[in-house]
């Protein structure tokens, strides 16, 4: 067999040996992102056993009794929070006041009518009544379902946003009658209404059923709320478990490295 002289001149193989200040850096920078990805983690969770109270509430609201909207007045004042309250609201509809938000229905695209509610004590409230394809959007096309006089809608009561949704939500446009979110002060911009009415903050989604005619179409209401803390909290607490492993296999290859 032949030897390397070389080979055998320089001895076994050092194992690597960082410089004191990367190694600190990099351990700082290590022990740094554990406790980001940990109170990310924590977060998470957090949020989970909010969205699962959420949840609750929600499913214990939609199937209570309805309530009128003295009650869902008082329960707004109270809490500041109606969503998917169930409730019944008298009044006359002021159609010439229709709005129209983009929307879906059963896989076909169109729009949601909100149209104004004009109640009793001089309140006015905006009503989901619920969808129509996009060539029903003009009211000559569905005369029938432009009701007149008193009418008792059942439905879900929804919070206004107070804010616009998302960056990428197109801004309302109430000149063109077109809105992408419910603000309640675009959507009143324009209407005529008697002196001393007030505009209340929420909104009534009118439950299933077709208006005379066959539109608009209720029951447009979404009442499924996404949950999924649990797999963000499981992804943070993961990639934290795997820093923590590279954090100690850096100290042991480092104290191995410096061992005489």
């Amino acid at each position: 067999m032949v030897n390397d002289p070389e080979a055998v001149a320089s001895g076994p193989v050092q194992p690597f040996r960082m410089s004191r200040g990367r190694y600190w850096f990099a351990i700082v920078a290590c022990l740094v992102g554990i406790v980001i990805l940990m109170a990310l983690g924590t977060w998470q969770v957090e949020r989970l056993q909010w969205k699962e109270a959420l949840v609750a509430q929600i499913d214990q609201r939609i199937v209570s009794e309805p309530i009128d909207l003295d009650a869902l007045e008082a329960q707004f004042a109270a809490t500041g929070d109606v969503d998917y309250t169930p409730a019944t609201v008298e009044g006359r509809f002021l159609n010439e006041g229709e709005r129209y938000f983009l929307s879906t229905f059963d896989g076909q695209a169109g729009w949601n009518v909100y149209v104004p509610l004009l109640t009793d004590g001089n309140r006015l409230l905006f009503v989901n009544r619920g969808f129509v394809p996009y060539d029903r959007r003009d009211p000559e096309t569905r005369r029938e379902g432009q009701v007149e006089g008193p009418v008792t809608i059942t439905g879900l009561a929804r919070n206004a946003p107070t804010e616009e949704p998302g960056f990428f939500v197109p801004d309302n446009d109430p000149g063109g009658n077109t809105f992408f979110w419910r603000d309640v002060d675009s959507m009143a911009e324009g209407l005529t209404i008697p002196p001393g009415v007030r505009t209340l903050p929420f909104f009534v989604d009118a439950g299933p059923g077709r208006a005379p005619g066959g539109w608009p179409v209720g029951g447009t209401t979404v009442v499924q709320i996404p949950n999924n803390h649990l797999q963000y909290a499981v992804t943070w607490y993961g990639i934290g478990l795997v820093l923590i492993v590279m954090t100690v296999l850096l100290v042991v290859s480092d104290w191995r490295a410096r061992k005489p």
